[in-house]
């Protein structure tokens, strides 16, 4: 009998071993995954260790860092927050739910986690950066600029730091200072791209384009995959009436992604300009191919197809415009000038009384809340426009590339990387039953249909 309580009991030891051996094991596995962007399969290995050992505080970090790898903020702070549960002195897991919180737009809470860091690491670079960046979040500039002030203190040859806080000085409005920062991260390291990259967007909107376009061929040639900084050269060359130059940064934008929706809609623009309609539209409607609610685009191909006169193209496009901004006054005018030429006199009458209705509103706009009756100042048209403005008057402006451009899987696995980046096409599935039986060819006669279950 204590033969076998003995035997019993090294057996149990050495599967308690092997189970130890294994679950560190699995974590290796996990964490060398997340060290080649493998997050999907990362979490799967994170996930078999938290199933074997749940008490475990370092695996729902390592998940909770690759679901913000992924995008997954809410998921992160989660993981983070378990996390802590099992080791309140986990600190990285501070920083990464402060990050998480940070993307989701909790700025308190995540400074609460970057306070609660710096406790442990009060010079940590990388939580005095984003504790300056959740400041200003919150408008708290002159906290964030003491934030900043520590770290640059503390680590003077700070790159990220100097660009951060030219970041803050530019939401103040003062120029100067952004411009003192961008210098001295130039200063303390020349290799940088982003750093030219930055200094040249605001060369580009102070209007000096000869220094803008110095800053930015630099940036290319420290890194020459950037799409962002060829599509601000090519506004800069717009501004130096270089209009062939412009048009070499757009097609080599294009060579690298033909899916560029900035390049295709500014060249588009650009080829518009030299007369070039019918290969301008080619663009544009590759434009409306990968984004058919660009109202803006289909303003620009309903114009080109005029100019080509396609006018009933032209009408289709012009319609579904005004029917997203019925008081565009402008459009309206265009279709009744499309119906005149299209014989439609009736309906080109009643298109321009009614323009002339909507004009007469935007007219009024402008006087009101004026006690002098005069009209209220007009704030000058910029060049350019953000991808994010959906300004239909601003239709025949260039768009200037967004301070973050979306980063394209570079891997040939669908399953590796950022994930959530991939262009994807989505299909509906077909029409499904619920079954007992495992295999279709074993429903012999129809079953039931339940428009709830299928809804």
């Amino acid at each position: 009998m204590k033969k076998i309580i003995l035997t019993l009991s090294i057996i149990i030891a050495s599967l308690s071993a092997s189970a130890q051996v294994n679950t560190d094991r699995v974590m290796m596995i996990g964490r060398n995954a997340l060290y080649f962007e493998d997050y999907v399969l990362a979490i799967q290995y994170f996930n078999q260790v938290i199933n074997a050992k749940p008490y475990l505080a370092d695996a729902y970090y390592y998940r909770g860092m690759a679901k913000f790898m992924l995008d997954d903020f809410k998921g992160a702070e989660e993981d983070c927050s378990l996390c802590l549960e099992r080791n309140p002195y986990w600190t990285a897991a501070y920083q990464l739910r402060g990050a998480a919180r940070q993307n989701q737009d909790k700025f308190e809470l995540a400074a609460a986690d970057y306070q609660r860091s710096l406790e442990f690491f009060p010079e940590d670079r990388l939580t005095l950066v984003n504790m300056g960046i959740v400041n200003i979040e919150m408008k708290n500039y002159d906290i964030a600029e003491k934030f900043f002030d520590v770290l640059l203190r503390r680590f003077p040859d700070y790159v990220p730091g100097y660009l951060t806080r030219a970041q803050m000085y530019l939401e103040e409005k003062d120029t100067t200072k952004a411009m003192a920062d961008y210098d001295k991260a130039i200063a303390v390291d020349p290799y940088t791209a982003q750093s030219f990259s930055a200094r040249g967007l605001l060369n580009y909107q102070l209007k000096d384009y000869n220094k803008s376009l110095a800053d930015l061929d630099e940036a290319i040639r420290l890194d020459p995959y950037f799409e962002g900084n060829y599509i601000n050269r090519g506004l800069v060359k717009y501004n130096l009436n270089d209009l062939r130059g412009a048009m070499a940064d757009y097609d080599r934008v294009i060579q690298m992604d033909e899916n560029s929706l900035i390049a295709r809609f500014n060249r588009g623009l650009l080829r518009a300009q030299v007369a070039d309609n019918n290969r301008a539209i080619e663009d544009f409607n590759k434009v409306l191919e990968l984004e058919p609610d660009n109202n803006i685009a289909l303003l620009n191909r309903a114009m080109l197809n005029m100019e080509i006169n396609d006018y009933k193209s032209a009408l289709t496009d012009l319609n579904l415009v005004l029917k997203a901004h019925p008081d565009f006054f402008q459009g309206i005018y265009t279709r009744a000038d499309i119906k005149r030429k299209m014989g439609d006199l009736s309906g080109a009458e009643r298109d321009f009384y009614l323009a002339r209705n909507e004009e007469a509103k935007a007219r009024k706009k402008l006087y009101s809340g004026q006690t002098s009756g005069k009209p209220k100042e007009e704030t000058k048209s910029k060049e350019t426009r953000e991808t994010t403005d959906n300004d239909i008057e601003k239709f025949n402006m260039l768009v200037v590339a967004d301070k973050e451009t979306e980063q394209k899987n570079k891997y040939q696995s669908q399953s590796r990387g950022k994930v959530q980046n991939m262009n994807a096409s989505v299909e509906m599935e077909p029409r499904f039953v619920l079954t007992y039986y495992e295999r279709p060819y074993e429903v012999q006669r129809p079953v039931y249909f339940s428009q709830e279950l299928d809804q």
